[in-house]
């Protein structure tokens, strides 16, 4: 599928984007090892979280949805023993995040469990969490000498380590995290760089006993069964970011964004935006399900050239294509260093991000690690591919909505792995103007 982009005269009005996609893979796996129902609201029905709960109910997990978009998912917790066997091979779909998470879960389970998914998400490295759920105690396997899915994984007796991440990852910390709930002594993980905390701030709020001290975070055995926890998922930040940047580029743009997640450890994209100088407001900041939560506003502005990198990145690592677009049309250069992670996404996200921006018009250097970027007075738009990569698809059709001349995404389909509605959003956003 193909959608074609062309800037309006103004850009005014109300986006609601979709639940957090990371907090929707979390609510509905704790609450399925938990004991008993839970209703979770704004859960994200995007083809990644659909993975995930298709793989629960193959685990003999029940869960229904109402609603289209943001959907209301009601589960019922079958506790860390209810699990059942799957007859059949469990496919994750292009969800690392589903990978990844579930095997932590699977890795303290008496049974034999094989993960699979797309031809993109095979060629995703598994071997970060093959190796420390070994050490656990499981039994793991995977293509390619355990670096690649398919994975097997025999669950059984897990005992608590200390072990410390050689590169960031909330996907990995999460994963011993699920698989020290089921472990015999403490878990204790070491982090270089905090990453995203949704699932210690959610197994918190379910009786875990878990706290951080100082780069490690510490799991303690349980004493009973996680209690399940009802909640309304925040909406996305990295959903909201699009938005961002459209409005601070357009030259006439006004954008509300209401109920957006602003966890400190994923709005590193609001921090390195107003660094660069954008009007960018944070209004009516509240908790909701455990998550800080506002209302953000955005306008056009005069951005300014940034070094982006360090502890900043992890906490804005899935907006780097967006951010990216921002940087083509700053005077100046900018550079994002420390990205190196992007190389193992749905695509290479660094390649395909330098060489599409590049299409378009953008004058993109593609850096081991990251980009460096001279920007532009305009991009010219033209034809463009989303290389399967629901952030790049979304980032190129931001440019779209700035760029002197029509810009064609193909491959447009694939925003729907986080976001089915965002041409929709974009095509009422732009009837404004």
């Amino acid at each position: 599928m193909e959608q074609s982009i062309r800037a309006p005269r103004r850009l005014r009005g109300t986006v609601v984007v979709p639940g957090d996609k990371s907090i929707s893979h979390r609510a509905a796996l704790l609450n399925a090892v938990a004991s008993g129902p839970a209703v979770v609201e704004n859960f994200l029905q995007a083809d990644d979280c659909l993975a995930t709960l298709e793989c629960l109910r193959a685990l003999g997990v029940p869960w229904s949805l109402e609603g289209d978009g943001a959907g209301r998912l009601r589960i019922e917790g079958v506790g860390r023993g209810g699990l059942r066997e799957s007859e059949d091979v469990l496919d994750a779909r292009n969800s690392g995040t589903t990978m990844r998470l579930l095997a932590g879960v699977l890795a303290g389970q008496p049974f034999l469990s094989i993960l699979s998914g797309d031809a993109s998400l095979r060629s995703r490295p598994m071997d970060r969490i093959v190796e420390p759920l070994r050490a656990m105690g499981a039994q793991v396997w995977g293509r390619a000498g355990d670096s690649f899915p398919p994975i097997a994984i025999r669950g059984g007796d897990l005992r608590g380590v200390r072990y410390r991440l050689p590169v960031a990852s909330a996907q990995v910390k999460s994963a011993l995290l699920l698989a020290g709930l089921q472990a015999e002594g403490e878990t204790a993980i070491e982090e270089p760089v905090a990453t995203r905390d949704h699932t210690e701030r959610m197994l918190q709020a379910m009786g875990a006993c878990l706290e951080r001290e100082g780069d490690a975070i510490r799991l303690s055995p349980l004493d009973s069964e996680l209690e399940p926890m009802s909640l309304r998922v925040p909406g996305d930040i990295s959903a909201a970011a699009f938005w961002m940047v459209a409005a601070v580029l357009h030259p006439d743009a006004e954008i509300r964004l209401p109920d957006v997640g602003v966890n400190p450890t994923r709005s590193g994209i609001i921090d390195v935006l107003r660094a660069m100088g954008a009007d960018l407001e944070i209004g009516e900041e509240r908790e909701q399900g455990g998550e800080p939560v506002a209302d953000i506003v955005v306008r056009s502005s005069r951005l300014s050239p940034a070094t982006v990198g360090g502890d900043v990145l992890p906490r804005l690592i899935d907006e780097v294509p967006a951010l990216a677009v921002a940087a083509a049309l700053t005077p100046g250069r900018t550079i994002v260093r420390g990205a190196g992670e992007l190389r193992v996404k749905e695509s290479d996200r660094i390649a395909s991000t330098a060489g599409e921006l590049r299409r378009l018009g953008a004058r993109v250097e593609e850096l081991s690690d990251g980009l460096a970027i001279e920007g532009v007075e305009q991009l010219g738009g033209g034809r463009c591919q989303s290389h399967g990569d629901h952030r790049l698809a979304m980032a190129l059709a931001v440019v779209g909505l700035v760029a002197g001349g029509e810009t064609i995404v193909e491959g447009a389909e694939a925003a729907s792995v986080s976001y089915p509605s965002f041409w929709e959003d974009l095509r009422i956003l732009a009837s404004h103007g």
